[in-house]
């Protein structure tokens, strides 16, 4: 049905975005967020875990994905163009705030991929798409030239989503090489420092939200700005428990405002999806102070 939709009516991928319920917010009432990640294939990761092509499949995904985003609790999605396109045609983005992914030129184990191109979303196209804001990955080489070119783009991006009032969430790493592939450095300290240097991209932060890591002090990394923060989910772990512990421990940490999560949810180790998307929404925060 999709393929045929996009060959004959490719249209109707506007249309479905026009006729999109808004929420009234991308945070619900209680100012939490609960956004299902689902990125990850343009940029050339194809794995969850133990099942190394987990997401070749389209069709599967998108059903793990309307399954997660029909959960109680689910505010959002994130991905790129064909992914929250192929949802808008299944019509499951009705009251789901949408952000749009913007650079992910930065291919997964290529040479230049600290150099990570904006080669999906802009502003322009989200703001013109209805949706509720963009989000970009910065990963900081400092031994890398190619870092400095991601940063300025960066930089432009959160500039052009604050000129619109749309939300700019940053995802902040410090990287370096190890052994030809990136590697991000997931200690506190360097956790600290990469948020630290993404709160002051662009021309104003007034709508900027980071996207970070857990690690192992969160209230200092989260403590660091004023800024909302949420947390990814990272890869799938064989214990889930042990990962929503850490996440709800996380969570504690003033600021933290919700999670970004893609396959850890959608990829769980007992393939339950629902399940895994319902405890997660269990480990929100409650309402933060305006």
């Amino acid at each position: 049905m999709l393929t045929g939709k996009r060959a004959v009516r490719p249209r109707a991928i506007a249309e479905a975005a026009a006729a999109r319920r808004r929420p009234d917010a991308p945070v619900d009432d209680a100012g939490r967020v609960m956004v299902i990640a689902a990125d990850h294939t343009a940029r050339g990761m194809l794995g969850a875990g133990r099942r190394p092509h987990a997401m070749v499949d389209r069709a599967d995904l998108l059903d793990r994905l309307c399954l997660a985003l029909s959960q109680p609790g689910v505010t959002g999605v994130l991905g790129t163009p064909d992914v929250i396109e192929d949802l808008l045609l299944l019509d499951a983005l009705d009251g789901i705030a949408v952000f749009g992914s913007m650079n992910r030129g930065g291919l997964q184990g290529a040479a230049w991929e600290i150099d990570d191109r904006f080669t999906a979303y802009d502003a322009a196209a989200i703001e013109a798409m209805g949706y509720e804001g963009g989000k970009m990955l910065v990963r900081i080489d400092l031994e890398d030239p190619a870092t400095a070119a991601t940063v300025e783009a960066c930089a432009r991006a959160v500039s052009d989503l604050a000129q619109r009032e749309l939300v700019a969430m940053v995802e902040p790493f410090m990287a370096r090489r190890v052994d030809g592939r990136v590697r991000n450095d997931l200690t506190t300290e360097a956790a600290v420092r990469a948020s630290v240097i993404a709160a002051g991209l662009g021309t104003t932060s007034a709508h900027t939200w980071l996207k970070v890591p857990v690690v192992e002090d969160m209230e200092r990394v989260v403590g660091a700005t004023t800024l909302p923060t949420v947390l990814l989910g990272g890869e799938v772990a064989d214990d889930q428990d042990a990962t929503f512990a850490a996440w709800q421990r996380a969570l504690e940490a003033p600021g933290a405002i919700g999670l970004v999560v893609g396959r850890s949810l959608l990829y769980p180790p007992d393939d339950d999806v629902a399940a895994a998307v319902s405890a997660a929404v269990g480990l929100l925060p409650g309402k933060l102070p305006a």
